[in-house]
Order: C-alpha cells, then structure tokens, then sequence
C-alpha cells in the first residue's frame, strides 16, 4: 500500500515516514503545495495525510484539486486546526478523517489502516477470494489454511490484484504501487516481472484457486480458476 505524507514540519514527517514504513507501507513525502500538487497529478496512492496549513497554499485547495480529480479517496486530515468548520470543509472536500494535532502515532496507523480496509476491502481485515485468505494486518496468505510464505513485494502485488481482479493492471501502475515515484523504469519493471514470476509460481504450485495472467505487452490480470 503506498501512502503520501503531505506534511511540512520535518520532525513530525519523519517520524510518521518511519513509523508507516514499519509497517511495511510504501511511503512517500511532500512538504509544499507545489510539490505536493505535482505528486497528487502524477501519481495513485492508496491514503493520502494531509496537513491544511503548508507552504506556498491550503490543504483545502489540495483536496479540491484531488476531487477534481476524481482521487479523493482515502484522505486524512492531520492539522493543529481544530475548528468545526475547518473540519465540515475538508469533510464536504472528501476527507475520510480528520485528526487533530498531537496526536498519537499509533492512533495514526490504526485510522490508515481502518480507512485503507473501509475503502478496499468493506472494513475488514482479512480479504477471502477462492481459497486463499489474506490478512491485512499480520500480512499473510493462507491457502487451504495452510501458510504460503510471501516477501514483502509480493504480498503487495497480491493485495494489489486482488484489489483490481479480473481487470487488466497495466505494468506502469503496478510498478508505481509497489515501487513508488523513485522507480528506474527498466529496472524495476525486470524486478517486478521477476517478483510476479515467482508469486504465480508459489500460487501454482500451492494449488491457489486464482492465477495472475500476463497480458503480453500490456500487463496482468487475476482470475479465479
């Protein structure tokens, strides 16, 4: 799952980017409006933290351009601005949340997670499809209740087709989920191939009830079979 950080005191942006990636999120970080604009134009993310007071513009106008944009979901809110209506504004904006400053970095994660599971999954935290279940929080995968040992990577492939089965995932956007805007596009998309390679054949071979088919020149699909 990859997370955007819109944040500009630097402490607090390290300590939330150090605590996600903890829990095995992808995670990437703004800390002005242009920046931040241009990343939300560029690129998908699966929650979106996003600060009202920044740099060089409001979150609010953030959030404008993200509903324009039809990306709206899975944002929250993280601001020293506790008024009623700035909360009302970003919620009417499309925010799914809104936490106040201080807080808690464990309540953080715990409403990431809840938002993220509310969105993708109906707000559960294991993910059943065929005979394979999927735990969202311990990220495992069982199938016939038996445990199929993942990487990291792979698990969020998994996650992410699962997320789109039966669509066709095209490669550039699988790779930015799973690698970020950091990717080097020849690299990565030999390391993504690789790590698909192996995830179908760990799924064969434990007799999944589903298979990730390659699109030639395209990209992938997840059917059930």
């Amino acid at each position: 799952m990859k997370i955007l950080i819109i944040e500009d005191e630097p402490e607090l942006q390290e300590v939330i980017r150090e605590s996600l990636e903890k829990e095995n999120f992808l995670v990437e970080t703004a800390s002005d409006y242009t920046s931040a604009l241009n990343k939300i134009i560029s690129f998908n993310y699966d929650c979106i933290l996003l600060d009202i007071m920044i740099p060089g513009g409001s979150g609010l106008d953030i959030l404008q351009e993200l509903k324009d944009l039809d990306k709206s979901d899975n944002v929250i809110i993280i601001s020293a601005k506790d008024s009623l209506d700035d909360k009302l504004a970003g919620l009417e904006l499309g925010a799914d949340d809104y936490l106040t400053k201080p807080f808690h970095i464990a309540e953080l994660n715990a409403r990431i997670k809840s938002v993220l599971r509310r969105k993708s999954f109906g707000g559960k935290n294991t993910v059943e499809l065929a005979n394979l279940k999927l735990d969202l929080d311990d990220r495992t995968l069982h199938i016939e209740n038996e445990l199929l040992a993942l990487n990291r990577k792979e698990f969020d492939i998994l996650t992410y087709m699962i997320v789109n089965k039966n669509r066709l995932v095209n490669k550039t956007s699988l790779a930015e989920h799973v690698w970020g805007d950091h990717m080097d596009e020849a690299d990565d998309f030999e390391f993504i191939y690789s790590q698909i390679k192996n995830l179908r054949k760990k799924l064969k071979e434990s007799q999944a009830g589903v298979e990730i088919q390659a699109v030639y020149g395209l990209g992938y699909k997840l059917m059930v079979i």
